[in-house]
């Protein structure tokens, strides 16, 4: 009997241990704040964005959305924070699905495989990087350029700066058989001197500053890196409609530590995709030259997969150096 009755009181006992972490499991998503991470500046266009977003999911989500800036190492500081962090939905990094493929080809020691240990929660947009010369250029389209380039030979010049910029680049100059000579810059607006005094012949800018800069006079926008014409700019032609196959794109998204529980992924995507829908998402988007892409988690790990594949030919190309 006393051996029965010290079996209960430690059945009760273990029960109890067990209930506060029952009571956690249940307690709905979300209960507390949920942050953002963001491996860009504030001010910066995609920091711009994702505040946006932020507040319009706000009211949707019911709780407080923290963006939090984490700068540095080409957002690998920013990736690997949150690909560390506890997989509850809590902590969501917003940020170029494709770059985040390139961790695992542009370093020598990845500080993980972004496949296994990132999931694709939602996409955002898609955006493509543009041709640019200076609006003084004689150049008027793709072709001209090209057939000036191809004069000049090894004293033509282009700048760019990032690595989707640079691989766009090298993309151009080998599709169209140019020997034009690449000069790398810390941003792309550091090149717009250059361009305005002629030392460099063209440039690739993303799609924020190439449109702003045409805005204002500075640049003529020559060709879009995607393979069919962006719905926010329909009036730019493709490079591939221009004689040069170039299908480059890049998109943004938000992802989550690979464990995170199945029904949180669908609720973060059900979040986004209620926000990107709006006609007031769609036009924001636009006038930063990207499209807003709506998916299901599947699609964009999907994506992202595809573009693993894709980076070993891009680095190649670019003739890229592996870091670390």
């Amino acid at each position: 009997m006393m051996s029965r009755y010290f079996q209960r009181i430690a059945i009760i006992g273990a029960l109890a241990l067990l209930a506060p972490a029952v009571a956690l499991a249940q307690q709905p998503y979300p209960s507390r704040d949920i942050h953002f991470i963001l491996a860009f500046p504030p001010g910066s266009g995609s920091d711009t964005t994702v505040r946006f977003l932020a507040e319009k999911m706000r009211p949707i989500v019911k709780a407080t959305i923290v963006v939090e800036n984490k700068p540095g190492a080409s957002g690998v500081l920013a990736a690997e924070y949150v690909a560390r962090s506890k997989p509850d939905g809590y902590t969501i990094f917003v940020h170029a699905g494709n770059t985040m493929a390139s961790i695992k080809h542009l370093y020598k020691k990845p500080p993980f495989e972004p496949a296994e240990a990132m999931q694709v929660a939602a996409t955002i947009n898609k955006q493509a990087f543009m041709i640019v010369v200076d609006a003084k250029s004689p150049y008027k389209t793709l072709g001209d350029l090209t057939a000036a380039l191809k004069a000049k030979g090894e004293k033509a010049t282009y700048g760019a700066s990032a690595n989707i910029a640079l691989i766009m680049g090298a993309m151009y100059r080998e599709l169209a058989g140019l020997k034009a000579v690449d000069v790398t810059y810390r941003s792309g607006p550091e090149t717009l001197n250059d361009l305005a005094s002629g030392t460099l012949d063209f440039a690739v800018h993303d799609p924020i500053l190439a449109l702003a800069q045409q805005d204002q006079g500075r640049v003529r926008i020559l060709g879009v890196g995607s393979k069919e014409r962006l719905q926010s700019a329909p009036q730019l032609p493709t490079m591939a409609e221009q004689g040069v196959p170039v299908d480059l794109q890049s998109w943004f998204a938000a992802l989550v530590p690979a464990a995170t529980p199945k029904s949180v992924v669908n609720q973060i995507n059900a979040w986004f995709n209620q926000v990107v829908a709006t006609d007031e998402a769609r036009i924001f988007l636009n006038k930063f030259g990207t499209d807003p892409w709506i998916s299901t988690p599947e699609e964009g790990q999907a994506q992202m997969l595809r573009d693993l594949e894709k980076w070993p030919d891009y680095i190649r190309i670019a003739k890229l150096q592996p870091l670390g």
